[in-house]
């Protein structure tokens, strides 16, 4: 039986960038390739990580463009789909369907603590592009809370299909289960895989394996077979870097973690600046620690 588009590990791909900060797409390619030659089952572009509110339109859908064409078969692009409105969100959705996309992240409205009723209309409206939704829970950034009462709502209504969990609560895994039967769970934060693996997860939308897609994935397969013993030690050797997924600086971590392994990660855009040297350095140590025990 095939699993639906949305399960397996998406990678919330990292964005290369030229030397003038225009969007490198024959890098982005590559990478793309490069995740689902390591194992991966598909990509997020556009997410934070891939410094979506830096884009122009242009390069926002031509990042999708570029996903979907560099997509071997089988391995599935889901675009995040935020914008500042509904509206805004739903074209993004449609722009993706026309790309060719499987499914959509979409966060809650981010301007402002939107209400029950406003998040309701949101998804629905998103909804209307037609194809499957995966909700994005980030109280942190966005001030929105997507409570497993709420999400049960929208799962119910037909609007959503999933929810990558970033609240970093993994007690909430057994509330959505309970609340929203059916409702598939998405790790949301690296840094609570084995959690959240164990408690019923689906699957994973990842920053880290940008980085060292083949460990990373294997960690995750482990974790969801309920392969504990397995697991942990992985998870010990790996959890310094993951937790920096979860960070303020997670962009520029994971960006320098990938050119210590010999990726492409490169500058951010502004407003995002370089990392301050002690950060850069404790990065640079535990990245060249876990590279230096074979992950890969």
């Amino acid at each position: 039986m095939t699993a639906p588009v949305w399960h397996g590990v998406h990678v919330a791909t990292a964005l290369p960038f030229n030397d003038d900060l225009s969007v490198d797409y024959d890098g982005y390619a590559e990478h793309v390739r490069f995740l689902a030659e390591g194992g991966c089952d598909g990509v997020c572009p556009n997410g934070s990580l891939g410094e979506y509110q830096t884009l122009t339109h242009e390069e926002r859908a031509r990042v999708v463009r570029t996903a979907v064409e560099a997509a071997p078969a089988g391995f599935h692009v889901m675009p995040g789909v935020a914008a500042y409105g509904a509206a805004e969100s739903r074209r993004w959705a449609e722009q993706a369907a026309e790309a060719g996309a499987s499914s959509v992240l979409l966060l809650p409205p981010n301007t402002y603590r939107a209400d029950r009723r406003a998040v309701v209309g949101h998804y629905r409206e998103v909804a209307k592009a037609g194809l499957p939704v995966v909700a994005y829970n980030n109280p942190i950034d966005t001030k929105v809370d997507l409570t497993p009462a709420l999400l049960a709502e929208l799962h119910q209504e037909g609007l959503i299909v999933g929810v990558k969990e970033f609240s970093g609560d993994v007690r909430r895994a057994y509330e959505i289960a309970e609340q929203a039967p059916g409702l598939d769970l998405l790790i949301g934060s690296d840094d609570v895989l084995l959690e959240l693996a164990i408690a019923g997860a689906v699957g994973w939308i990842a920053g880290y394996p940008n980085m060292i897609p083949r460990s990373t994935v294997e960690l995750y397969r482990l974790a969801v077979a309920g392969d504990v013993a397995k697991a942990l030690p992985l998870y010990r050797d790996l959890h310094p870097l993951l937790r920096w997924d979860s960070k303020t600086e997670f962009v520029q971590s994971i960006k320098l973690s990938m050119d210590l392994a010999g990726r492409k990660g490169g500058a951010c855009r502004p407003p995002r600046t370089a990392l301050a040297p002690e950060p850069a350095a404790r990065i640079t140590r535990e990245t060249q620690e876990v590279l230096s025990k074979g992950y890969r």
